[in-house]
């Protein structure tokens, strides 16, 4: 599959969901109920310990599933996150070696930016997304007014998006929205369906 369709699928997807767990194998059975309720992209951050193994393992996952490395921070990290088959790469800033190496293996990047500035110059480096971070200290209203200066560009923002939320989010412009904590409390299947049910249109 090449870059350019890993980056559609996830316009198309609209939600990442974000997993941060104290195990690999607890990675790996929280992304599971994900993809059975209805997610088709999620992000295993690299914080997660044998993260590696949680990505080459739910790589294997047959159908429309993107499974990505979050937190990659160095373009060491990036090159292995590729070798475990991770299909996309997200960093929490503009890392031009990370940019690079994604870029080179086919690995689309969503960067971290907050300002207009940092925003430009991941695009520049090649990132093909941005991730607006932290969204929840930023608001929609700030995404709106950054988009009509940028709209050559695809935010995806992340930190703090729920469903009381989500539909602002993509109402201000985000191609799409990471989405962590709030997706694995409770039913999971249940909030899957609550967070598609807001989104607009």
């Amino acid at each position: 599959m090449y870059s350019w369709e890993r980056v559609a699928r996830i316009a198309d997807a609209k939600i990442v969901g974000i997993l941060r767990t104290a195990t690999a194998v607890q990675a790996v059975s929280t992304a599971r109920a994900l993809l059975d309720g209805g997610l088709r992209v999620v992000e295993v951050s690299l914080v997660t310990p044998d993260a590696l193994e949680a990505i080459r393992e739910l790589s294997t996952v047959e159908g429309d599933v993107l499974i990505g490395a979050g937190t990659v921070l160095d373009e060491a990290s990036a090159r292995l996150a590729i070798e475990a088959d991770a299909r996309f790469l997200v960093a929490p800033t503009v890392n031009e070696a990370v940019i690079a190496c994604g870029n080179r293996y086919g690995a689309p990047v969503l960067a971290g930016a907050q300002t207009p500035t940092e925003a430009v110059r991941a695009v520049e480096a090649g990132a093909a997304l941005v991730k607006l971070f932290p969204a929840e200290t930023l608001g929609p209203a700030y995404l709106k007014s950054v988009r009509a200066a940028l709209p050559q560009i695809g935010f995806v923002p992340t930190g703090g998006v729920g469903a009381d939320n989500i539909a602002d989010w993509f109402a201000a412009g985000a191609v799409a929205v990471g989405v962590g904590g709030s997706l694995t409390q409770g039913d999971t299947r249940a909030r899957v369906a609550d967070l598609y049910s807001r989104i607009p249109g």
